[in-house]
């Protein structure tokens, strides 16, 4: 009798610790994370080659140009819309937030200053607005030590003349590694 309570109450203690059933997973942010990450790895291998070839100076023009080409890509590809933003935007023609997205990064800010990984910081949500319902996820992109050359405190006279001349109203400069650097943003249609 003594095994049957003890038995008992392993479902009840393992729901309070938090080890309940899990739902199921959702497979639209599965298949936006594999988007994101192919995204990312085109993008870095590109400016990988950039710098290794030209420094980062090379590194803004491919930014400039082969981002916003990786993007829509992407979209065209997937029936996704993808793209990414921050709050301190270069680029404002292809990276300004909509309302939506810039209150998803003020909550990543407020998460990251509580203590929470940038690299885990991500968001999933079905909205309806003026486009319709969609599904909506984003997930921010940590600052790196060598995104630093272009978005530090201390940017070489070159870097910052190419950054002058290419983006008059540039905001995304000042960070420092490990900051939120902006978002992957995604959206599919429902």
């Amino acid at each position: 009798m003594k095994t049957l309570i003890q038995w008992s109450l392993v479902p009840a203690l393992l729901i309070a610790a938090g080890a309940h059933a899990e739902t199921a997973p959702d497979p639209r942010v599965a298949e936006a994370k594999t988007l994101i990450q192919q995204f990312a790895s085109t993008l870095q291998g590109e400016l990988k080659q950039a710098i290794e070839a030209g420094g980062p100076v090379r590194a803004i023009e491919v930014c400039e140009e082969r981002a916003p080409v990786i993007a829509d890509e992407l979209s065209a590809q997937s029936g996704w819309s993808v793209g990414r933003t921050s709050l301190g935007v270069r680029n404002a023609a292809h990276n300004t937030p909509d309302d939506w997205e810039r209150d998803v990064l003020d909550q990543f800010e407020e998460q990251h200053a509580a203590g929470e990984p940038v690299a885990g910081l991500a968001h999933a949500e079905v909205v309806e607005d003026e486009d319709g319902r969609r599904f909506r996820f984003m997930k921010a992109i940590p600052t790196a030590e060598v995104c630093l050359a272009c978005h530090g405190d201390h940017l070489t006279p070159e870097v910052a003349a190419a950054l002058d001349e290419r983006y008059p109203e540039d905001n995304a400069r000042g960070y420092r590694a490990g900051d939120i650097r902006g978002a992957f943003t995604l959206a599919k249609p429902l």
